[in-house]
């Protein structure tokens, strides 16, 4: 099965008030919409992500799902959720993987292109 009828979309938000306001951590929501654009029903199993600060601090995070959740999308389908992260710099960024499967039990990964965590107009 070609990986590319599955696209994952991102949008990410610095969240300002989500830590103490002495905190030297800045927080961030990243949203996600994954489109099953293929002709099968695929559930998504697991994630990995690997996350990097501006000072090359990275952190690893897998398991199963995502958000408690293990959907399975029909052919044509989408789903969508919201989660977050905490790093030490007003930059970083995300990239990883989900583990999907077809009804068959063929599993395969759905790659995550590294995006961007960066509070608003840091950067220009």
């Amino acid at each position: 099965m070609d990986v590319l009828d599955i696209k994952v979309r991102v949008k990410t938000r610095h969240l300002p008030d989500h830590l103490p306001s002495d905190s030297k951590q800045f927080a961030f929501a990243y949203h996600i919409t994954i489109e099953n654009n293929s002709e099968h029903t695929v559930q998504l199993l697991s994630r990995y992500w690997k996350i990097t600060d501006a000072n090359g601090k990275t952190s690893e995070v897998e398991g199963d799902g995502v958000v408690g959740k293990q959907p399975i999308m029909k052919a044509g389908e989408s789903f969508d959720y919201t989660s977050g992260a905490v790093i030490d710099t007003p930059v970083g960024n995300m990239e990883g993987y989900y583990v999907m499967e077809l009804e068959g039990g063929e599993r395969f990964r759905v790659p995550v292109n590294v995006f961007r965590l960066a509070i608003p107009s840091i950067l220009h």
